[in-house]
Parts: C-alpha cells; sequence; structure tokens
C-alpha cells in the first residue's frame, strides 16, 4: 500500500469525515481543544510562522453577538454548535519570529519589517493552520464546521482588533443525526496532477 496510515485514520481524517451542519449537545472541552492544538501545532508553515489565533466563543453572550454578524444560512448552527471557534490571522506574528527561527532570528526585520508583506504571509501560513486545526478536530474524533459566510468586518470589530485579521468561523462537536449533506464530487488525479 502506498500510505502507511492506517486505513482506518484515513477514513476518519480525509474518507469518512464531512463538514458537519448539525451537533449533539455534547460540550467540547477545554482539555479537547488543548490535545487539537497540541497535535496541529507541527504542521509546516514558510519560517515557522504561527500566526493562527483562535478565538473559542463560549458564553451565550459572545455567541449571540457572533450569530448576528453570520449568514442567514449559517446562523441556526452556529447558534447551536457546542462551540465554535473564530480562526484569524495575526499581521504582528513577525514579533514571534526569533523565538521560532532561531537559526536566523533576523528573518523578523529581513522579511516582514513592512505590514503588506506580513498581511500577505500571515493570510497565507494561518490558512494552513486553520487547515490543520479542522484535520486535527476531526483526529479527536469530532465534526468541524467551517464557515466564510460572515461579516468579516463586523466580527474583527467585535472579537478581534486592527491586527488580526479573520479567516472563518468553525463550529465544532459531534455530528448530529442529520449532520451531513450527499458528499460533494471531487477531481480526480488525471484532472489535478502534471508531470514536467
Amino acid at each position: 500500500m502506498s500510505l502507511v496510515l492506517d486505513p482506518a485514520a484515513q477514513d476518519l481524517l480525509f474518507r469518512e469525515a464531512r463538514t458537519a451542519n448539525t451537533f449533539t449537545d455534547e460540550p467540547v472541552t477545554d482539555e479537547q481543544v488543548r490535545a487539537i492544538y497540541d497535535l496541529v501545532k507541527y504542521g509546516p508553515t514558510a519560517f515557522n510562522q504561527s500566526p493562527l489565533r483562535v478565538t473559542l466563543v463560549r458564553s451565550p453572550e459572545a455567541r449571540e453577538r457572533l450569530v448576528q454578524h453570520m449568514a442567514e444560512g449559517n446562523r441556526p448552527k452556529t447558534a447551536t454548535a457546542p462551540l465554535v471557534a473564530i480562526l484569524s490571522a495575526d499581521n504582528e506574528f513577525h514579533q514571534e519570529l526569533p523565538q521560532l527561527f532561531p537559526h536566523f532570528p533576523q528573518a523578523k526585520d529581513a522579511f516582514f519589517s513592512e505590514r503588506p508583506a506580513r498581511e500577505g504571509a500571515a493570510a497565507l501560513n494561518a490558512a494552513l493552520q486553520a487547515a490543520y486545526f479542522i484535520i486535527g478536530v476531526r483526529a479527536a474524533g469530532l465534526a468541524a464546521g467551517p464557515m466564510t459566510g460572515l461579516d468579516f468586518e463586523g466580527v474583527r470589530k467585535e472579537f478581534l482588533d486592527d491586527d488580526h485579521t479573520p479567516l472563518m468561523v468553525v463550529n465544532i462537536g459531534r455530528p448530529g443525526p442529520d449532520a451531513w449533506f450527499p458528499r460533494s464530487p471531487r477531481l480526480e488525479y488525471e484532472q489535478v496532477i502534471t508531470t514536467v
């Protein structure tokens, strides 16, 4: 077999995993979120950047404030998911590069002294980390419902600051009985892979 990952793990992370639209009321604990992060923090990024920031929306008041910024179709599932996370990119991530990239601490100033360069790098690398986060949620036996149907500026003003750019909102929990839409098609190998 070409893959060394156990087939059951392949199913858990990819083949059987789906975007959940409904959830049971079983809570998602801080211990589960910590375990997810402690796994996915090892995913590769450029210069070992770690621009992803995760805001857990736990209080009923914060949830109500967030729901108001979601697209109409995303409001009910965001209101009822056991846990909701706002994933954002920290545009000041470069301040941590001397710690995270110690063999070249000058990278902080050599490549990221200008805000536009930081914003581009933060968006790309935080998006990578967001994908790792979703896979980590699946690895914990939970389902993720990532959404970009929201008022990004409203979420930024409500929950973040000018140095953070929201990327998505992710509902997290155990999937409910009617959690899945039918799986949509995927492109085949020949449609994607080119050898030169």
